[in-house]
């Protein structure tokens, strides 16, 4: 029998893959907006998009696709599996232990933060090689100039997923693959935040409406497929206003090579964001902040909503089966 947490897993990575293809322009503009230290103010995001288009064209927007799909698909798997995976101990442990405190099969707010550390942790670690090669290919750091007789103009080569990996482990070596996993383990607060506001509105909702219908279960499900669009998005905002600064740490520690002066400095998170602010003011820990939003909004929405879809198509092919 497949376990409940493997059948997550795959529902999640799948709905991660599909909302990633649907929103990745925007995650790009997000990055390359949050690794620029110029002192200029950032562009609108239309102009963003135009600025992008009118040098690299409509290519350019899905720079780093392919690796983000990769990065996606994992870190959903790994994270989905993991928080299932704690959230059966958990509820199994107060099965046993009888436990008067909560209904058996729901966790409370601590628990659902103790599930989605343990989860967060174990995808940061897991996948923050995969986001490295992304943040590279999406600035394009690790870009190569061929001959041109074009004038001066340069002629840059795409590298591919393999190719910026090993672009990257050739030059600063494997432990680069590593790089911003201190913000990015700041980071896991993100998922956390995200997974316990969305468990506790949507545990709100299902009890809500349930006594809307007088405490009587019917082979109507109480939850639609736009429910869990918009909680989805609404968990996302929240979490993603709250921890967006150091997602701007993390994307400019992966963005750097080893040669690259900054990255040299020896500098922990809180110091990364002094830096930051010295030097660009608070906006600049926002960088990118409004494409971010829109295309976090929009994933997590997607996500939520075609996980679940997925998840019962899948369960209901494995009972047939």
């Amino acid at each position: 029998m497949v376990s409940e947490s493997f059948v997550h897993a795959c529902a999640g990575g799948a709905g991660g893959l599909v909302s990633m293809t649907l929103t990745y322009p925007l995650m790009g503009i997000s990055t390359r907006a949050a690794v620029d230290r110029s002192k200029n103010p950032g562009e609108s995001l239309l102009k963003a998009v135009t600025t992008v288009i009118a040098k690299e064209g409509v290519r350019g927007l899905y720079d780093g696709l392919s690796s983000s799909l990769i990065g996606i698909g994992v870190a959903n798997f790994v994270y989905y599996f993991f928080f299932e995976a704690a959230r059966d101990f958990i509820v199994t442990s107060k099965r046993l232990a009888r436990s008067t405190s909560g209904k058996l099969g729901t966790l409370t707010t601590l628990e659902s933060i103790v599930a989605g550390l343990i989860a967060g942790t174990a995808t940061a670690l897991i996948s923050n090689p995969i986001w490295v090669v992304n943040t590279r290919q999406t600035v394009r750091v690790t870009q190569k100039d061929e001959d041109s007789t074009i004038g001066t103009k340069k002629v840059v080569k795409r590298l591919s997923f393999l190719e910026t990996l090993r672009s990257i482990v050739e030059k600063d070596g494997v432990k680069a693959l590593w790089k911003g996993i201190g913000p990015a383990l700041v980071l896991v607060t993100n998922p956390v935040l995200q997974y316990t506001v969305f468990e506790q509105i949507k545990n709100w909702v299902l009890k809500s409406r349930l006594a809307a219908r007088g405490g009587k279960v019917t082979d109507q499900p109480l939850l639609r497929d736009i429910d869990f669009f918009w909680l989805g998005a609404l968990s996302k905002l929240i979490a993603t206003s709250i921890t967006y600064p150091q997602i701007v740490i993390k994307s400019r520690q992966q963005a750097l090579s080893n040669d690259n002066a900054y990255s040299q400095k020896k500098v922990n998170v809180w110091t990364a964001m002094t830096d930051v602010v010295q030097e660009e003011g608070f906006g600049g820990l926002y960088r990118g902040i409004s494409s971010k939003l829109l295309q976090s909004i929009l994933t997590a929405a997607i996500l939520f909503a075609s996980k679940e879809r997925i998840y019962n198509i899948t369960k209901a092919l494995l009972v047939q089966a």
